[in-house]
């Protein structure tokens, strides 16, 4: 991992493709946003916290969250999983592995050609306040280290709510 990205920090801006045909700006949008990175296809624990993020999605909309799922899977792959999981989120896709690494995302190989054909991110999650700075951050190595999302809803709340400042920037 080439650098750290730290809580308080400006998200990193960048614009993927998305599943809908439209680029998907992440940070910067002057909302509260939640980005979630996922390993990609090859990853059945992927499926299980992206089915409980569609979940949510009503939840998070009523706290006027935009949620978008990234992943460095190619169109296709995104397309399958998201069809396969009746994901209806934003997807975004073709994460580069520079782009992980400005998001301070862990990156690994694939195993074999079975499991997929390029590098990929771990998982990540960026809550981003509309200023565009990092309120919440959470990055693994690992696929089975997540966050609570329900947790993570109930943080937003708290922080919207009562204007809770960012932590762990000391």
């Amino acid at each position: 991992m080439s650098s750290k990205l730290t809580a308080g920090a400006p998200m990193p801006e960048m614009t993927l493709p998305s599943l809908a045909g439209e680029a998907v700006r992440i940070g910067g949008s002057g909302r509260w946003q939640m980005v979630v990175v996922y390993r990609g296809k090859h990853c059945p624990l992927c499926n299980n916290y992206l089915s409980r993020l569609q979940e949510m999605a009503p939840e998070l909309a009523g706290r006027k969250v935009d949620v978008v799922a990234v992943s460095g899977d190619p169109q296709d792959k995104a397309a399958a999983q998201a069809e396969t999981i009746g994901f209806s989120l934003p997807v975004a896709y073709d994460l580069s592995v520079p782009q992980m690494r400005q998001l301070g995302l862990y990156v690994s190989n694939p195993r074999s050609e079975q499991e997929t054909d390029r590098p990929f991110p771990e998982p990540g999650l960026f809550v981003v306040n509309p200023d565009g700075a990092v309120q919440i951050l959470d990055v693994s190595n690992s696929p089975f280290s997540r966050p609570d999302l329900g947790l993570i809803l109930r943080g937003i709340t708290y922080s919207q709510d009562s204007g809770y400042p960012i932590r762990g920037t000391g």
